[in-house]
């Protein structure tokens, strides 16, 4: 039985590495790579920029190019078939490593609050968390889902509007952008359920003894 279960772990992890050096996953890993300049950036710029303007838009500039990339590795992973399971993996977790640490730091800087960014947080990493479970027990990555994508949009669409140094001198559009990122939060805690669901559904589904499940 212990033989058994170790191959099955081995054999997930060779399926998780298969294809770890693919274009769209070269793309992936540059974008994580910007996530880290992107922090140094906008940390630097200071709240609302006010430590240094052009660092804030230099900021809020890479933002944007390293959210852009999430549809280019995804174009490329199904254009050229090159669909991995290491990419359905690394793929939501650039995402979130971008836009939790632009939310992080908005809320060290006072541009918004802290206990949305906490929720964000809360399911992002739980999320992920279950992922990984996942694929620990020998399962195939559970792909976002339709919610979670429009999540991922309207996150991006607000917080790129909120790094835009504009708002500071325009109370409403500091509203406008924080509208759209509590939308995307609304979104955040409903795909979050939608995972879970599924997340038991196929722990449940596991459970069940073979000749059960033929019955």
């Amino acid at each position: 039985m212990q033989n058994r279960s170790e191959s099955k772990a081995d054999q997930a992890g060779r399926s998780l590495l298969e294809g770890w050096n693919s274009p769209p996953n070269l793309v992936t890993y540059a974008r994580i790579a910007l996530v880290v300049v992107f922090i140094v950036l906008d940390v630097m710029a200071g709240p609302w920029g006010q430590s240094d303007i052009s660092l804030r838009w230099a900021a809020a500039i890479l933002f944007i190019v390293a959210a852009s990339t999430d549809k280019l590795d995804g174009w490329m992973a199904r254009r050229y078939n090159q669909v991995t399971e290491l990419g359905k993996l690394m793929d939501p977790i650039a995402d979130k490593l971008l836009i939790c640490s632009a939310l992080i730091i908005a809320s060290i800087h006072g541009e918004f609050w802290w206990w949305a960014t906490a929720l964000f947080l809360l399911r992002e990493i739980g999320i992920t968390l279950m992922r990984f479970l996942v694929i620990d027990e020998g399962g195939s990555v559970i792909a976002a889902s339709q919610a979670g994508k429009y999540k991922t949009l309207f996150e991006c669409v607000g917080l790129a509007m909120l790094m835009v140094p504009l708002f500071d001198q325009w109370a409403p559009y500091a509203s406008v952008c924080q509208a759209v990122i509590l939308l995307a939060l609304v979104l955040c805690l409903y795909s979050g359920g939608e995972y879970l669901v599924s997340f038991f559904n196929a722990r449940k589904r596991s459970s069940v003894p073979a000749s059960e499940s033929k019955r």
